[in-house]
Order: C-alpha cells, then sequence, then structure tokens
C-alpha cells in the first residue's frame, strides 16, 4: 500500500508560480507552432487533409502514419482536435499525434519511422529495375571517382 508523503507539499506561492509557467508556455507554443482549425478524412483522395489555424492546409495519406495504415474508412473518419488544436485523435484506432510533429514528417515513433524508411528502399520501378541491369552488364555499379583540389 502507497502513501503519500504530506511532507513535501508545495506552498501556493509555488503552485501560483508553476501555473503561471505553464501558461507562458503555452502561450509560446501557440504563437511558434503549428495549430489546427479542422481535420477529416478524404474519402476520395485518401488523404487526411489539416487546416491549420494560419490557413495552409496539410495532408498526407494514413498508410504513412502508425496505427492508420489497415484502417478502414469508418476508422478514419472518426477523428477530431484537441482544443488547443495541437493534436490529432482517432479514438477507435488509440492513435494520437501532435500537429507539430506530423507536419515535420514525423509519422510514428522512432523505430516506425525506421522501418518506413527502409521500405522506401527498396521501393521498384522499371527505371531503377533497368538501371540495375545496364550497370549489371557493366561489371556493377560505377566506381566513385576522387576529386583532388588544386
Amino acid at each position: 500500500m502507497a502513501f503519500k508523503n504530506w511532507n513535501n507539499l508545495i506552498s501556493e506561492e509555488e503552485l501560483d508560480a508553476q501555473i503561471a509557467r505553464a501558461k507562458a508556455a503555452t502561450q509560446e507554443a501557440d504563437a511558434t507552432e503549428p495549430r489546427a482549425a479542422s481535420v477529416r478524412f478524404d474519402r476520395s483522395s485518401e488523404l487526411i487533409i489539416i487546416s491549420l489555424k494560419n490557413g495552409a492546409f496539410f495532408s498526407f495519406p494514413p498508410t504513412l502514419v502508425q496505427g492508420l495504415g489497415d484502417a478502414s474508412p469508418e476508422d478514419l473518419d472518426d477523428v477530431w482536435l484537441d482544443a488547443s488544436g495541437s493534436s490529432v485523435h482517432w479514438e477507435r484506432l488509440d492513435a494520437d499525434f501532435n500537429i507539430a510533429g506530423l507536419v515535420a514528417g514525423i509519422f510514428g515513433t522512432k523505430a516506425w519511422m525506421s522501418h518506413l524508411g527502409r521500405k522506401g528502399g527498396q521501393t521498384t520501378s522499371p527505371a531503377k529495375a533497368e538501371s540495375s541491369r545496364n550497370n549489371g552488364k557493366k561489371g556493377g555499379r560505377p566506381k566513385k571517382l576522387l576529386q583532388t583540389s588544386l
């Protein structure tokens, strides 16, 4: 059984100071970080569209975002913003993301982003396949030439 240590209570003055610091930090974040005015899933384009309070729009496919890739359109429709417009939430999917992070291209944890990067590097296209075949006929990828200073 845990007991509270009542000897470590803070004073009214310290509490007021902490509240003032928290309010100042919130005002600073509101002034410097992107805040959302609205969010929705657009079924026709299959994009999540965030309207920012500064008038800009930001959109991305849910497949880029950790936890949203296999979601149904109904689950993606069930999206809402917090009161400050600093985060977006999908209740059914148990997914929450910071708007500033999304705008910065952070679509999940470090492990998720690393996996996403590896997956992108494995993407093949007809041009990439043709280039690989041509390089193979020539003995492989050309060696990099070192430049010497003049």
